[in-house]
């Protein structure tokens, strides 16, 4: 007989585990202390210090917003990803995660110097794309690099606002009512529980 435990968790899953198997099927990897702050936080970007510099907070903003820009539905910007990383770096990231993403953020203001002779945020869309592009497809065939590491940390932070998750997901904690004794012939002649 399964205790109390092993019933709950036959049951359902939690929302850990939720996002675990979301980013998963995405291709997106994240380390398991990353869920921890989405635990912690119920809207994405709610944090009370900053930790990047207000340079970083601009570059993260701007490649954020290439990577999830907005359409019919909002923006890396606008649900708080940038905020959402800053928060990330300040106290969930490892020191060689946070060494990788300010080299990264410092490679990418680079980058667009060199290009086009302006930094990142001053460039068009256009061009903040093909660097964004670039540095994406040097790192191919890395482990780790920036970009996978900023492109999944965009991609948790977005999914998991509460704008996002009650707007574009409609995601629905208890979906339709519940009915505890139903004839089988209504449920296709099926017994689940065996």
């Amino acid at each position: 007989m399964a205790t109390q435990s092993e019933q709950t968790d036959s049951r359902g899953i939690s929302r850990r585990e939720a996002i675990r198997r979301a980013a998963l099927i995405a291709g997106v990897a994240f380390s398991p202390a990353w869920l921890t702050l989405v635990e912690r936080t119920t809207v994405a970007g709610q944090t009370t210090g900053s930790y990047l510099t207000a340079g970083q907070r601009a570059v993260t903003s701007a490649a954020a917003d290439r990577l999830l820009p907005r359409t019919d539905t909002p923006g890396a910007s606008d649900v708080g990803v940038p905020a959402f990383i800053d928060l990330l770096y300040g106290e969930f990231m490892t020191a060689e995660e946070r060494q990788l993403l300010i080299a990264g953020l410092a490679g990418v203001d680079a980058a667009s110097t060199s290009a086009f002779g302006r930094p990142f945020v001053a460039l068009t869309a256009v061009e903040q794309d093909g660097v964004l592009r670039s540095i994406a497809l040097a790192e191919e065939g890395r482990p780790q690099g920036f970009f996978r590491l900023f492109r999944s940390a965009t991609i948790l932070g977005y999914f998991t606002s509460e704008e996002i998750g009650r707007k574009v997901l409609h995601y629905d904690p208890v979906p339709g009512r519940y009915e505890g004794c139903v004839p089988l012939s209504e449920v296709g002649n099926r017994n689940w529980t065996t």
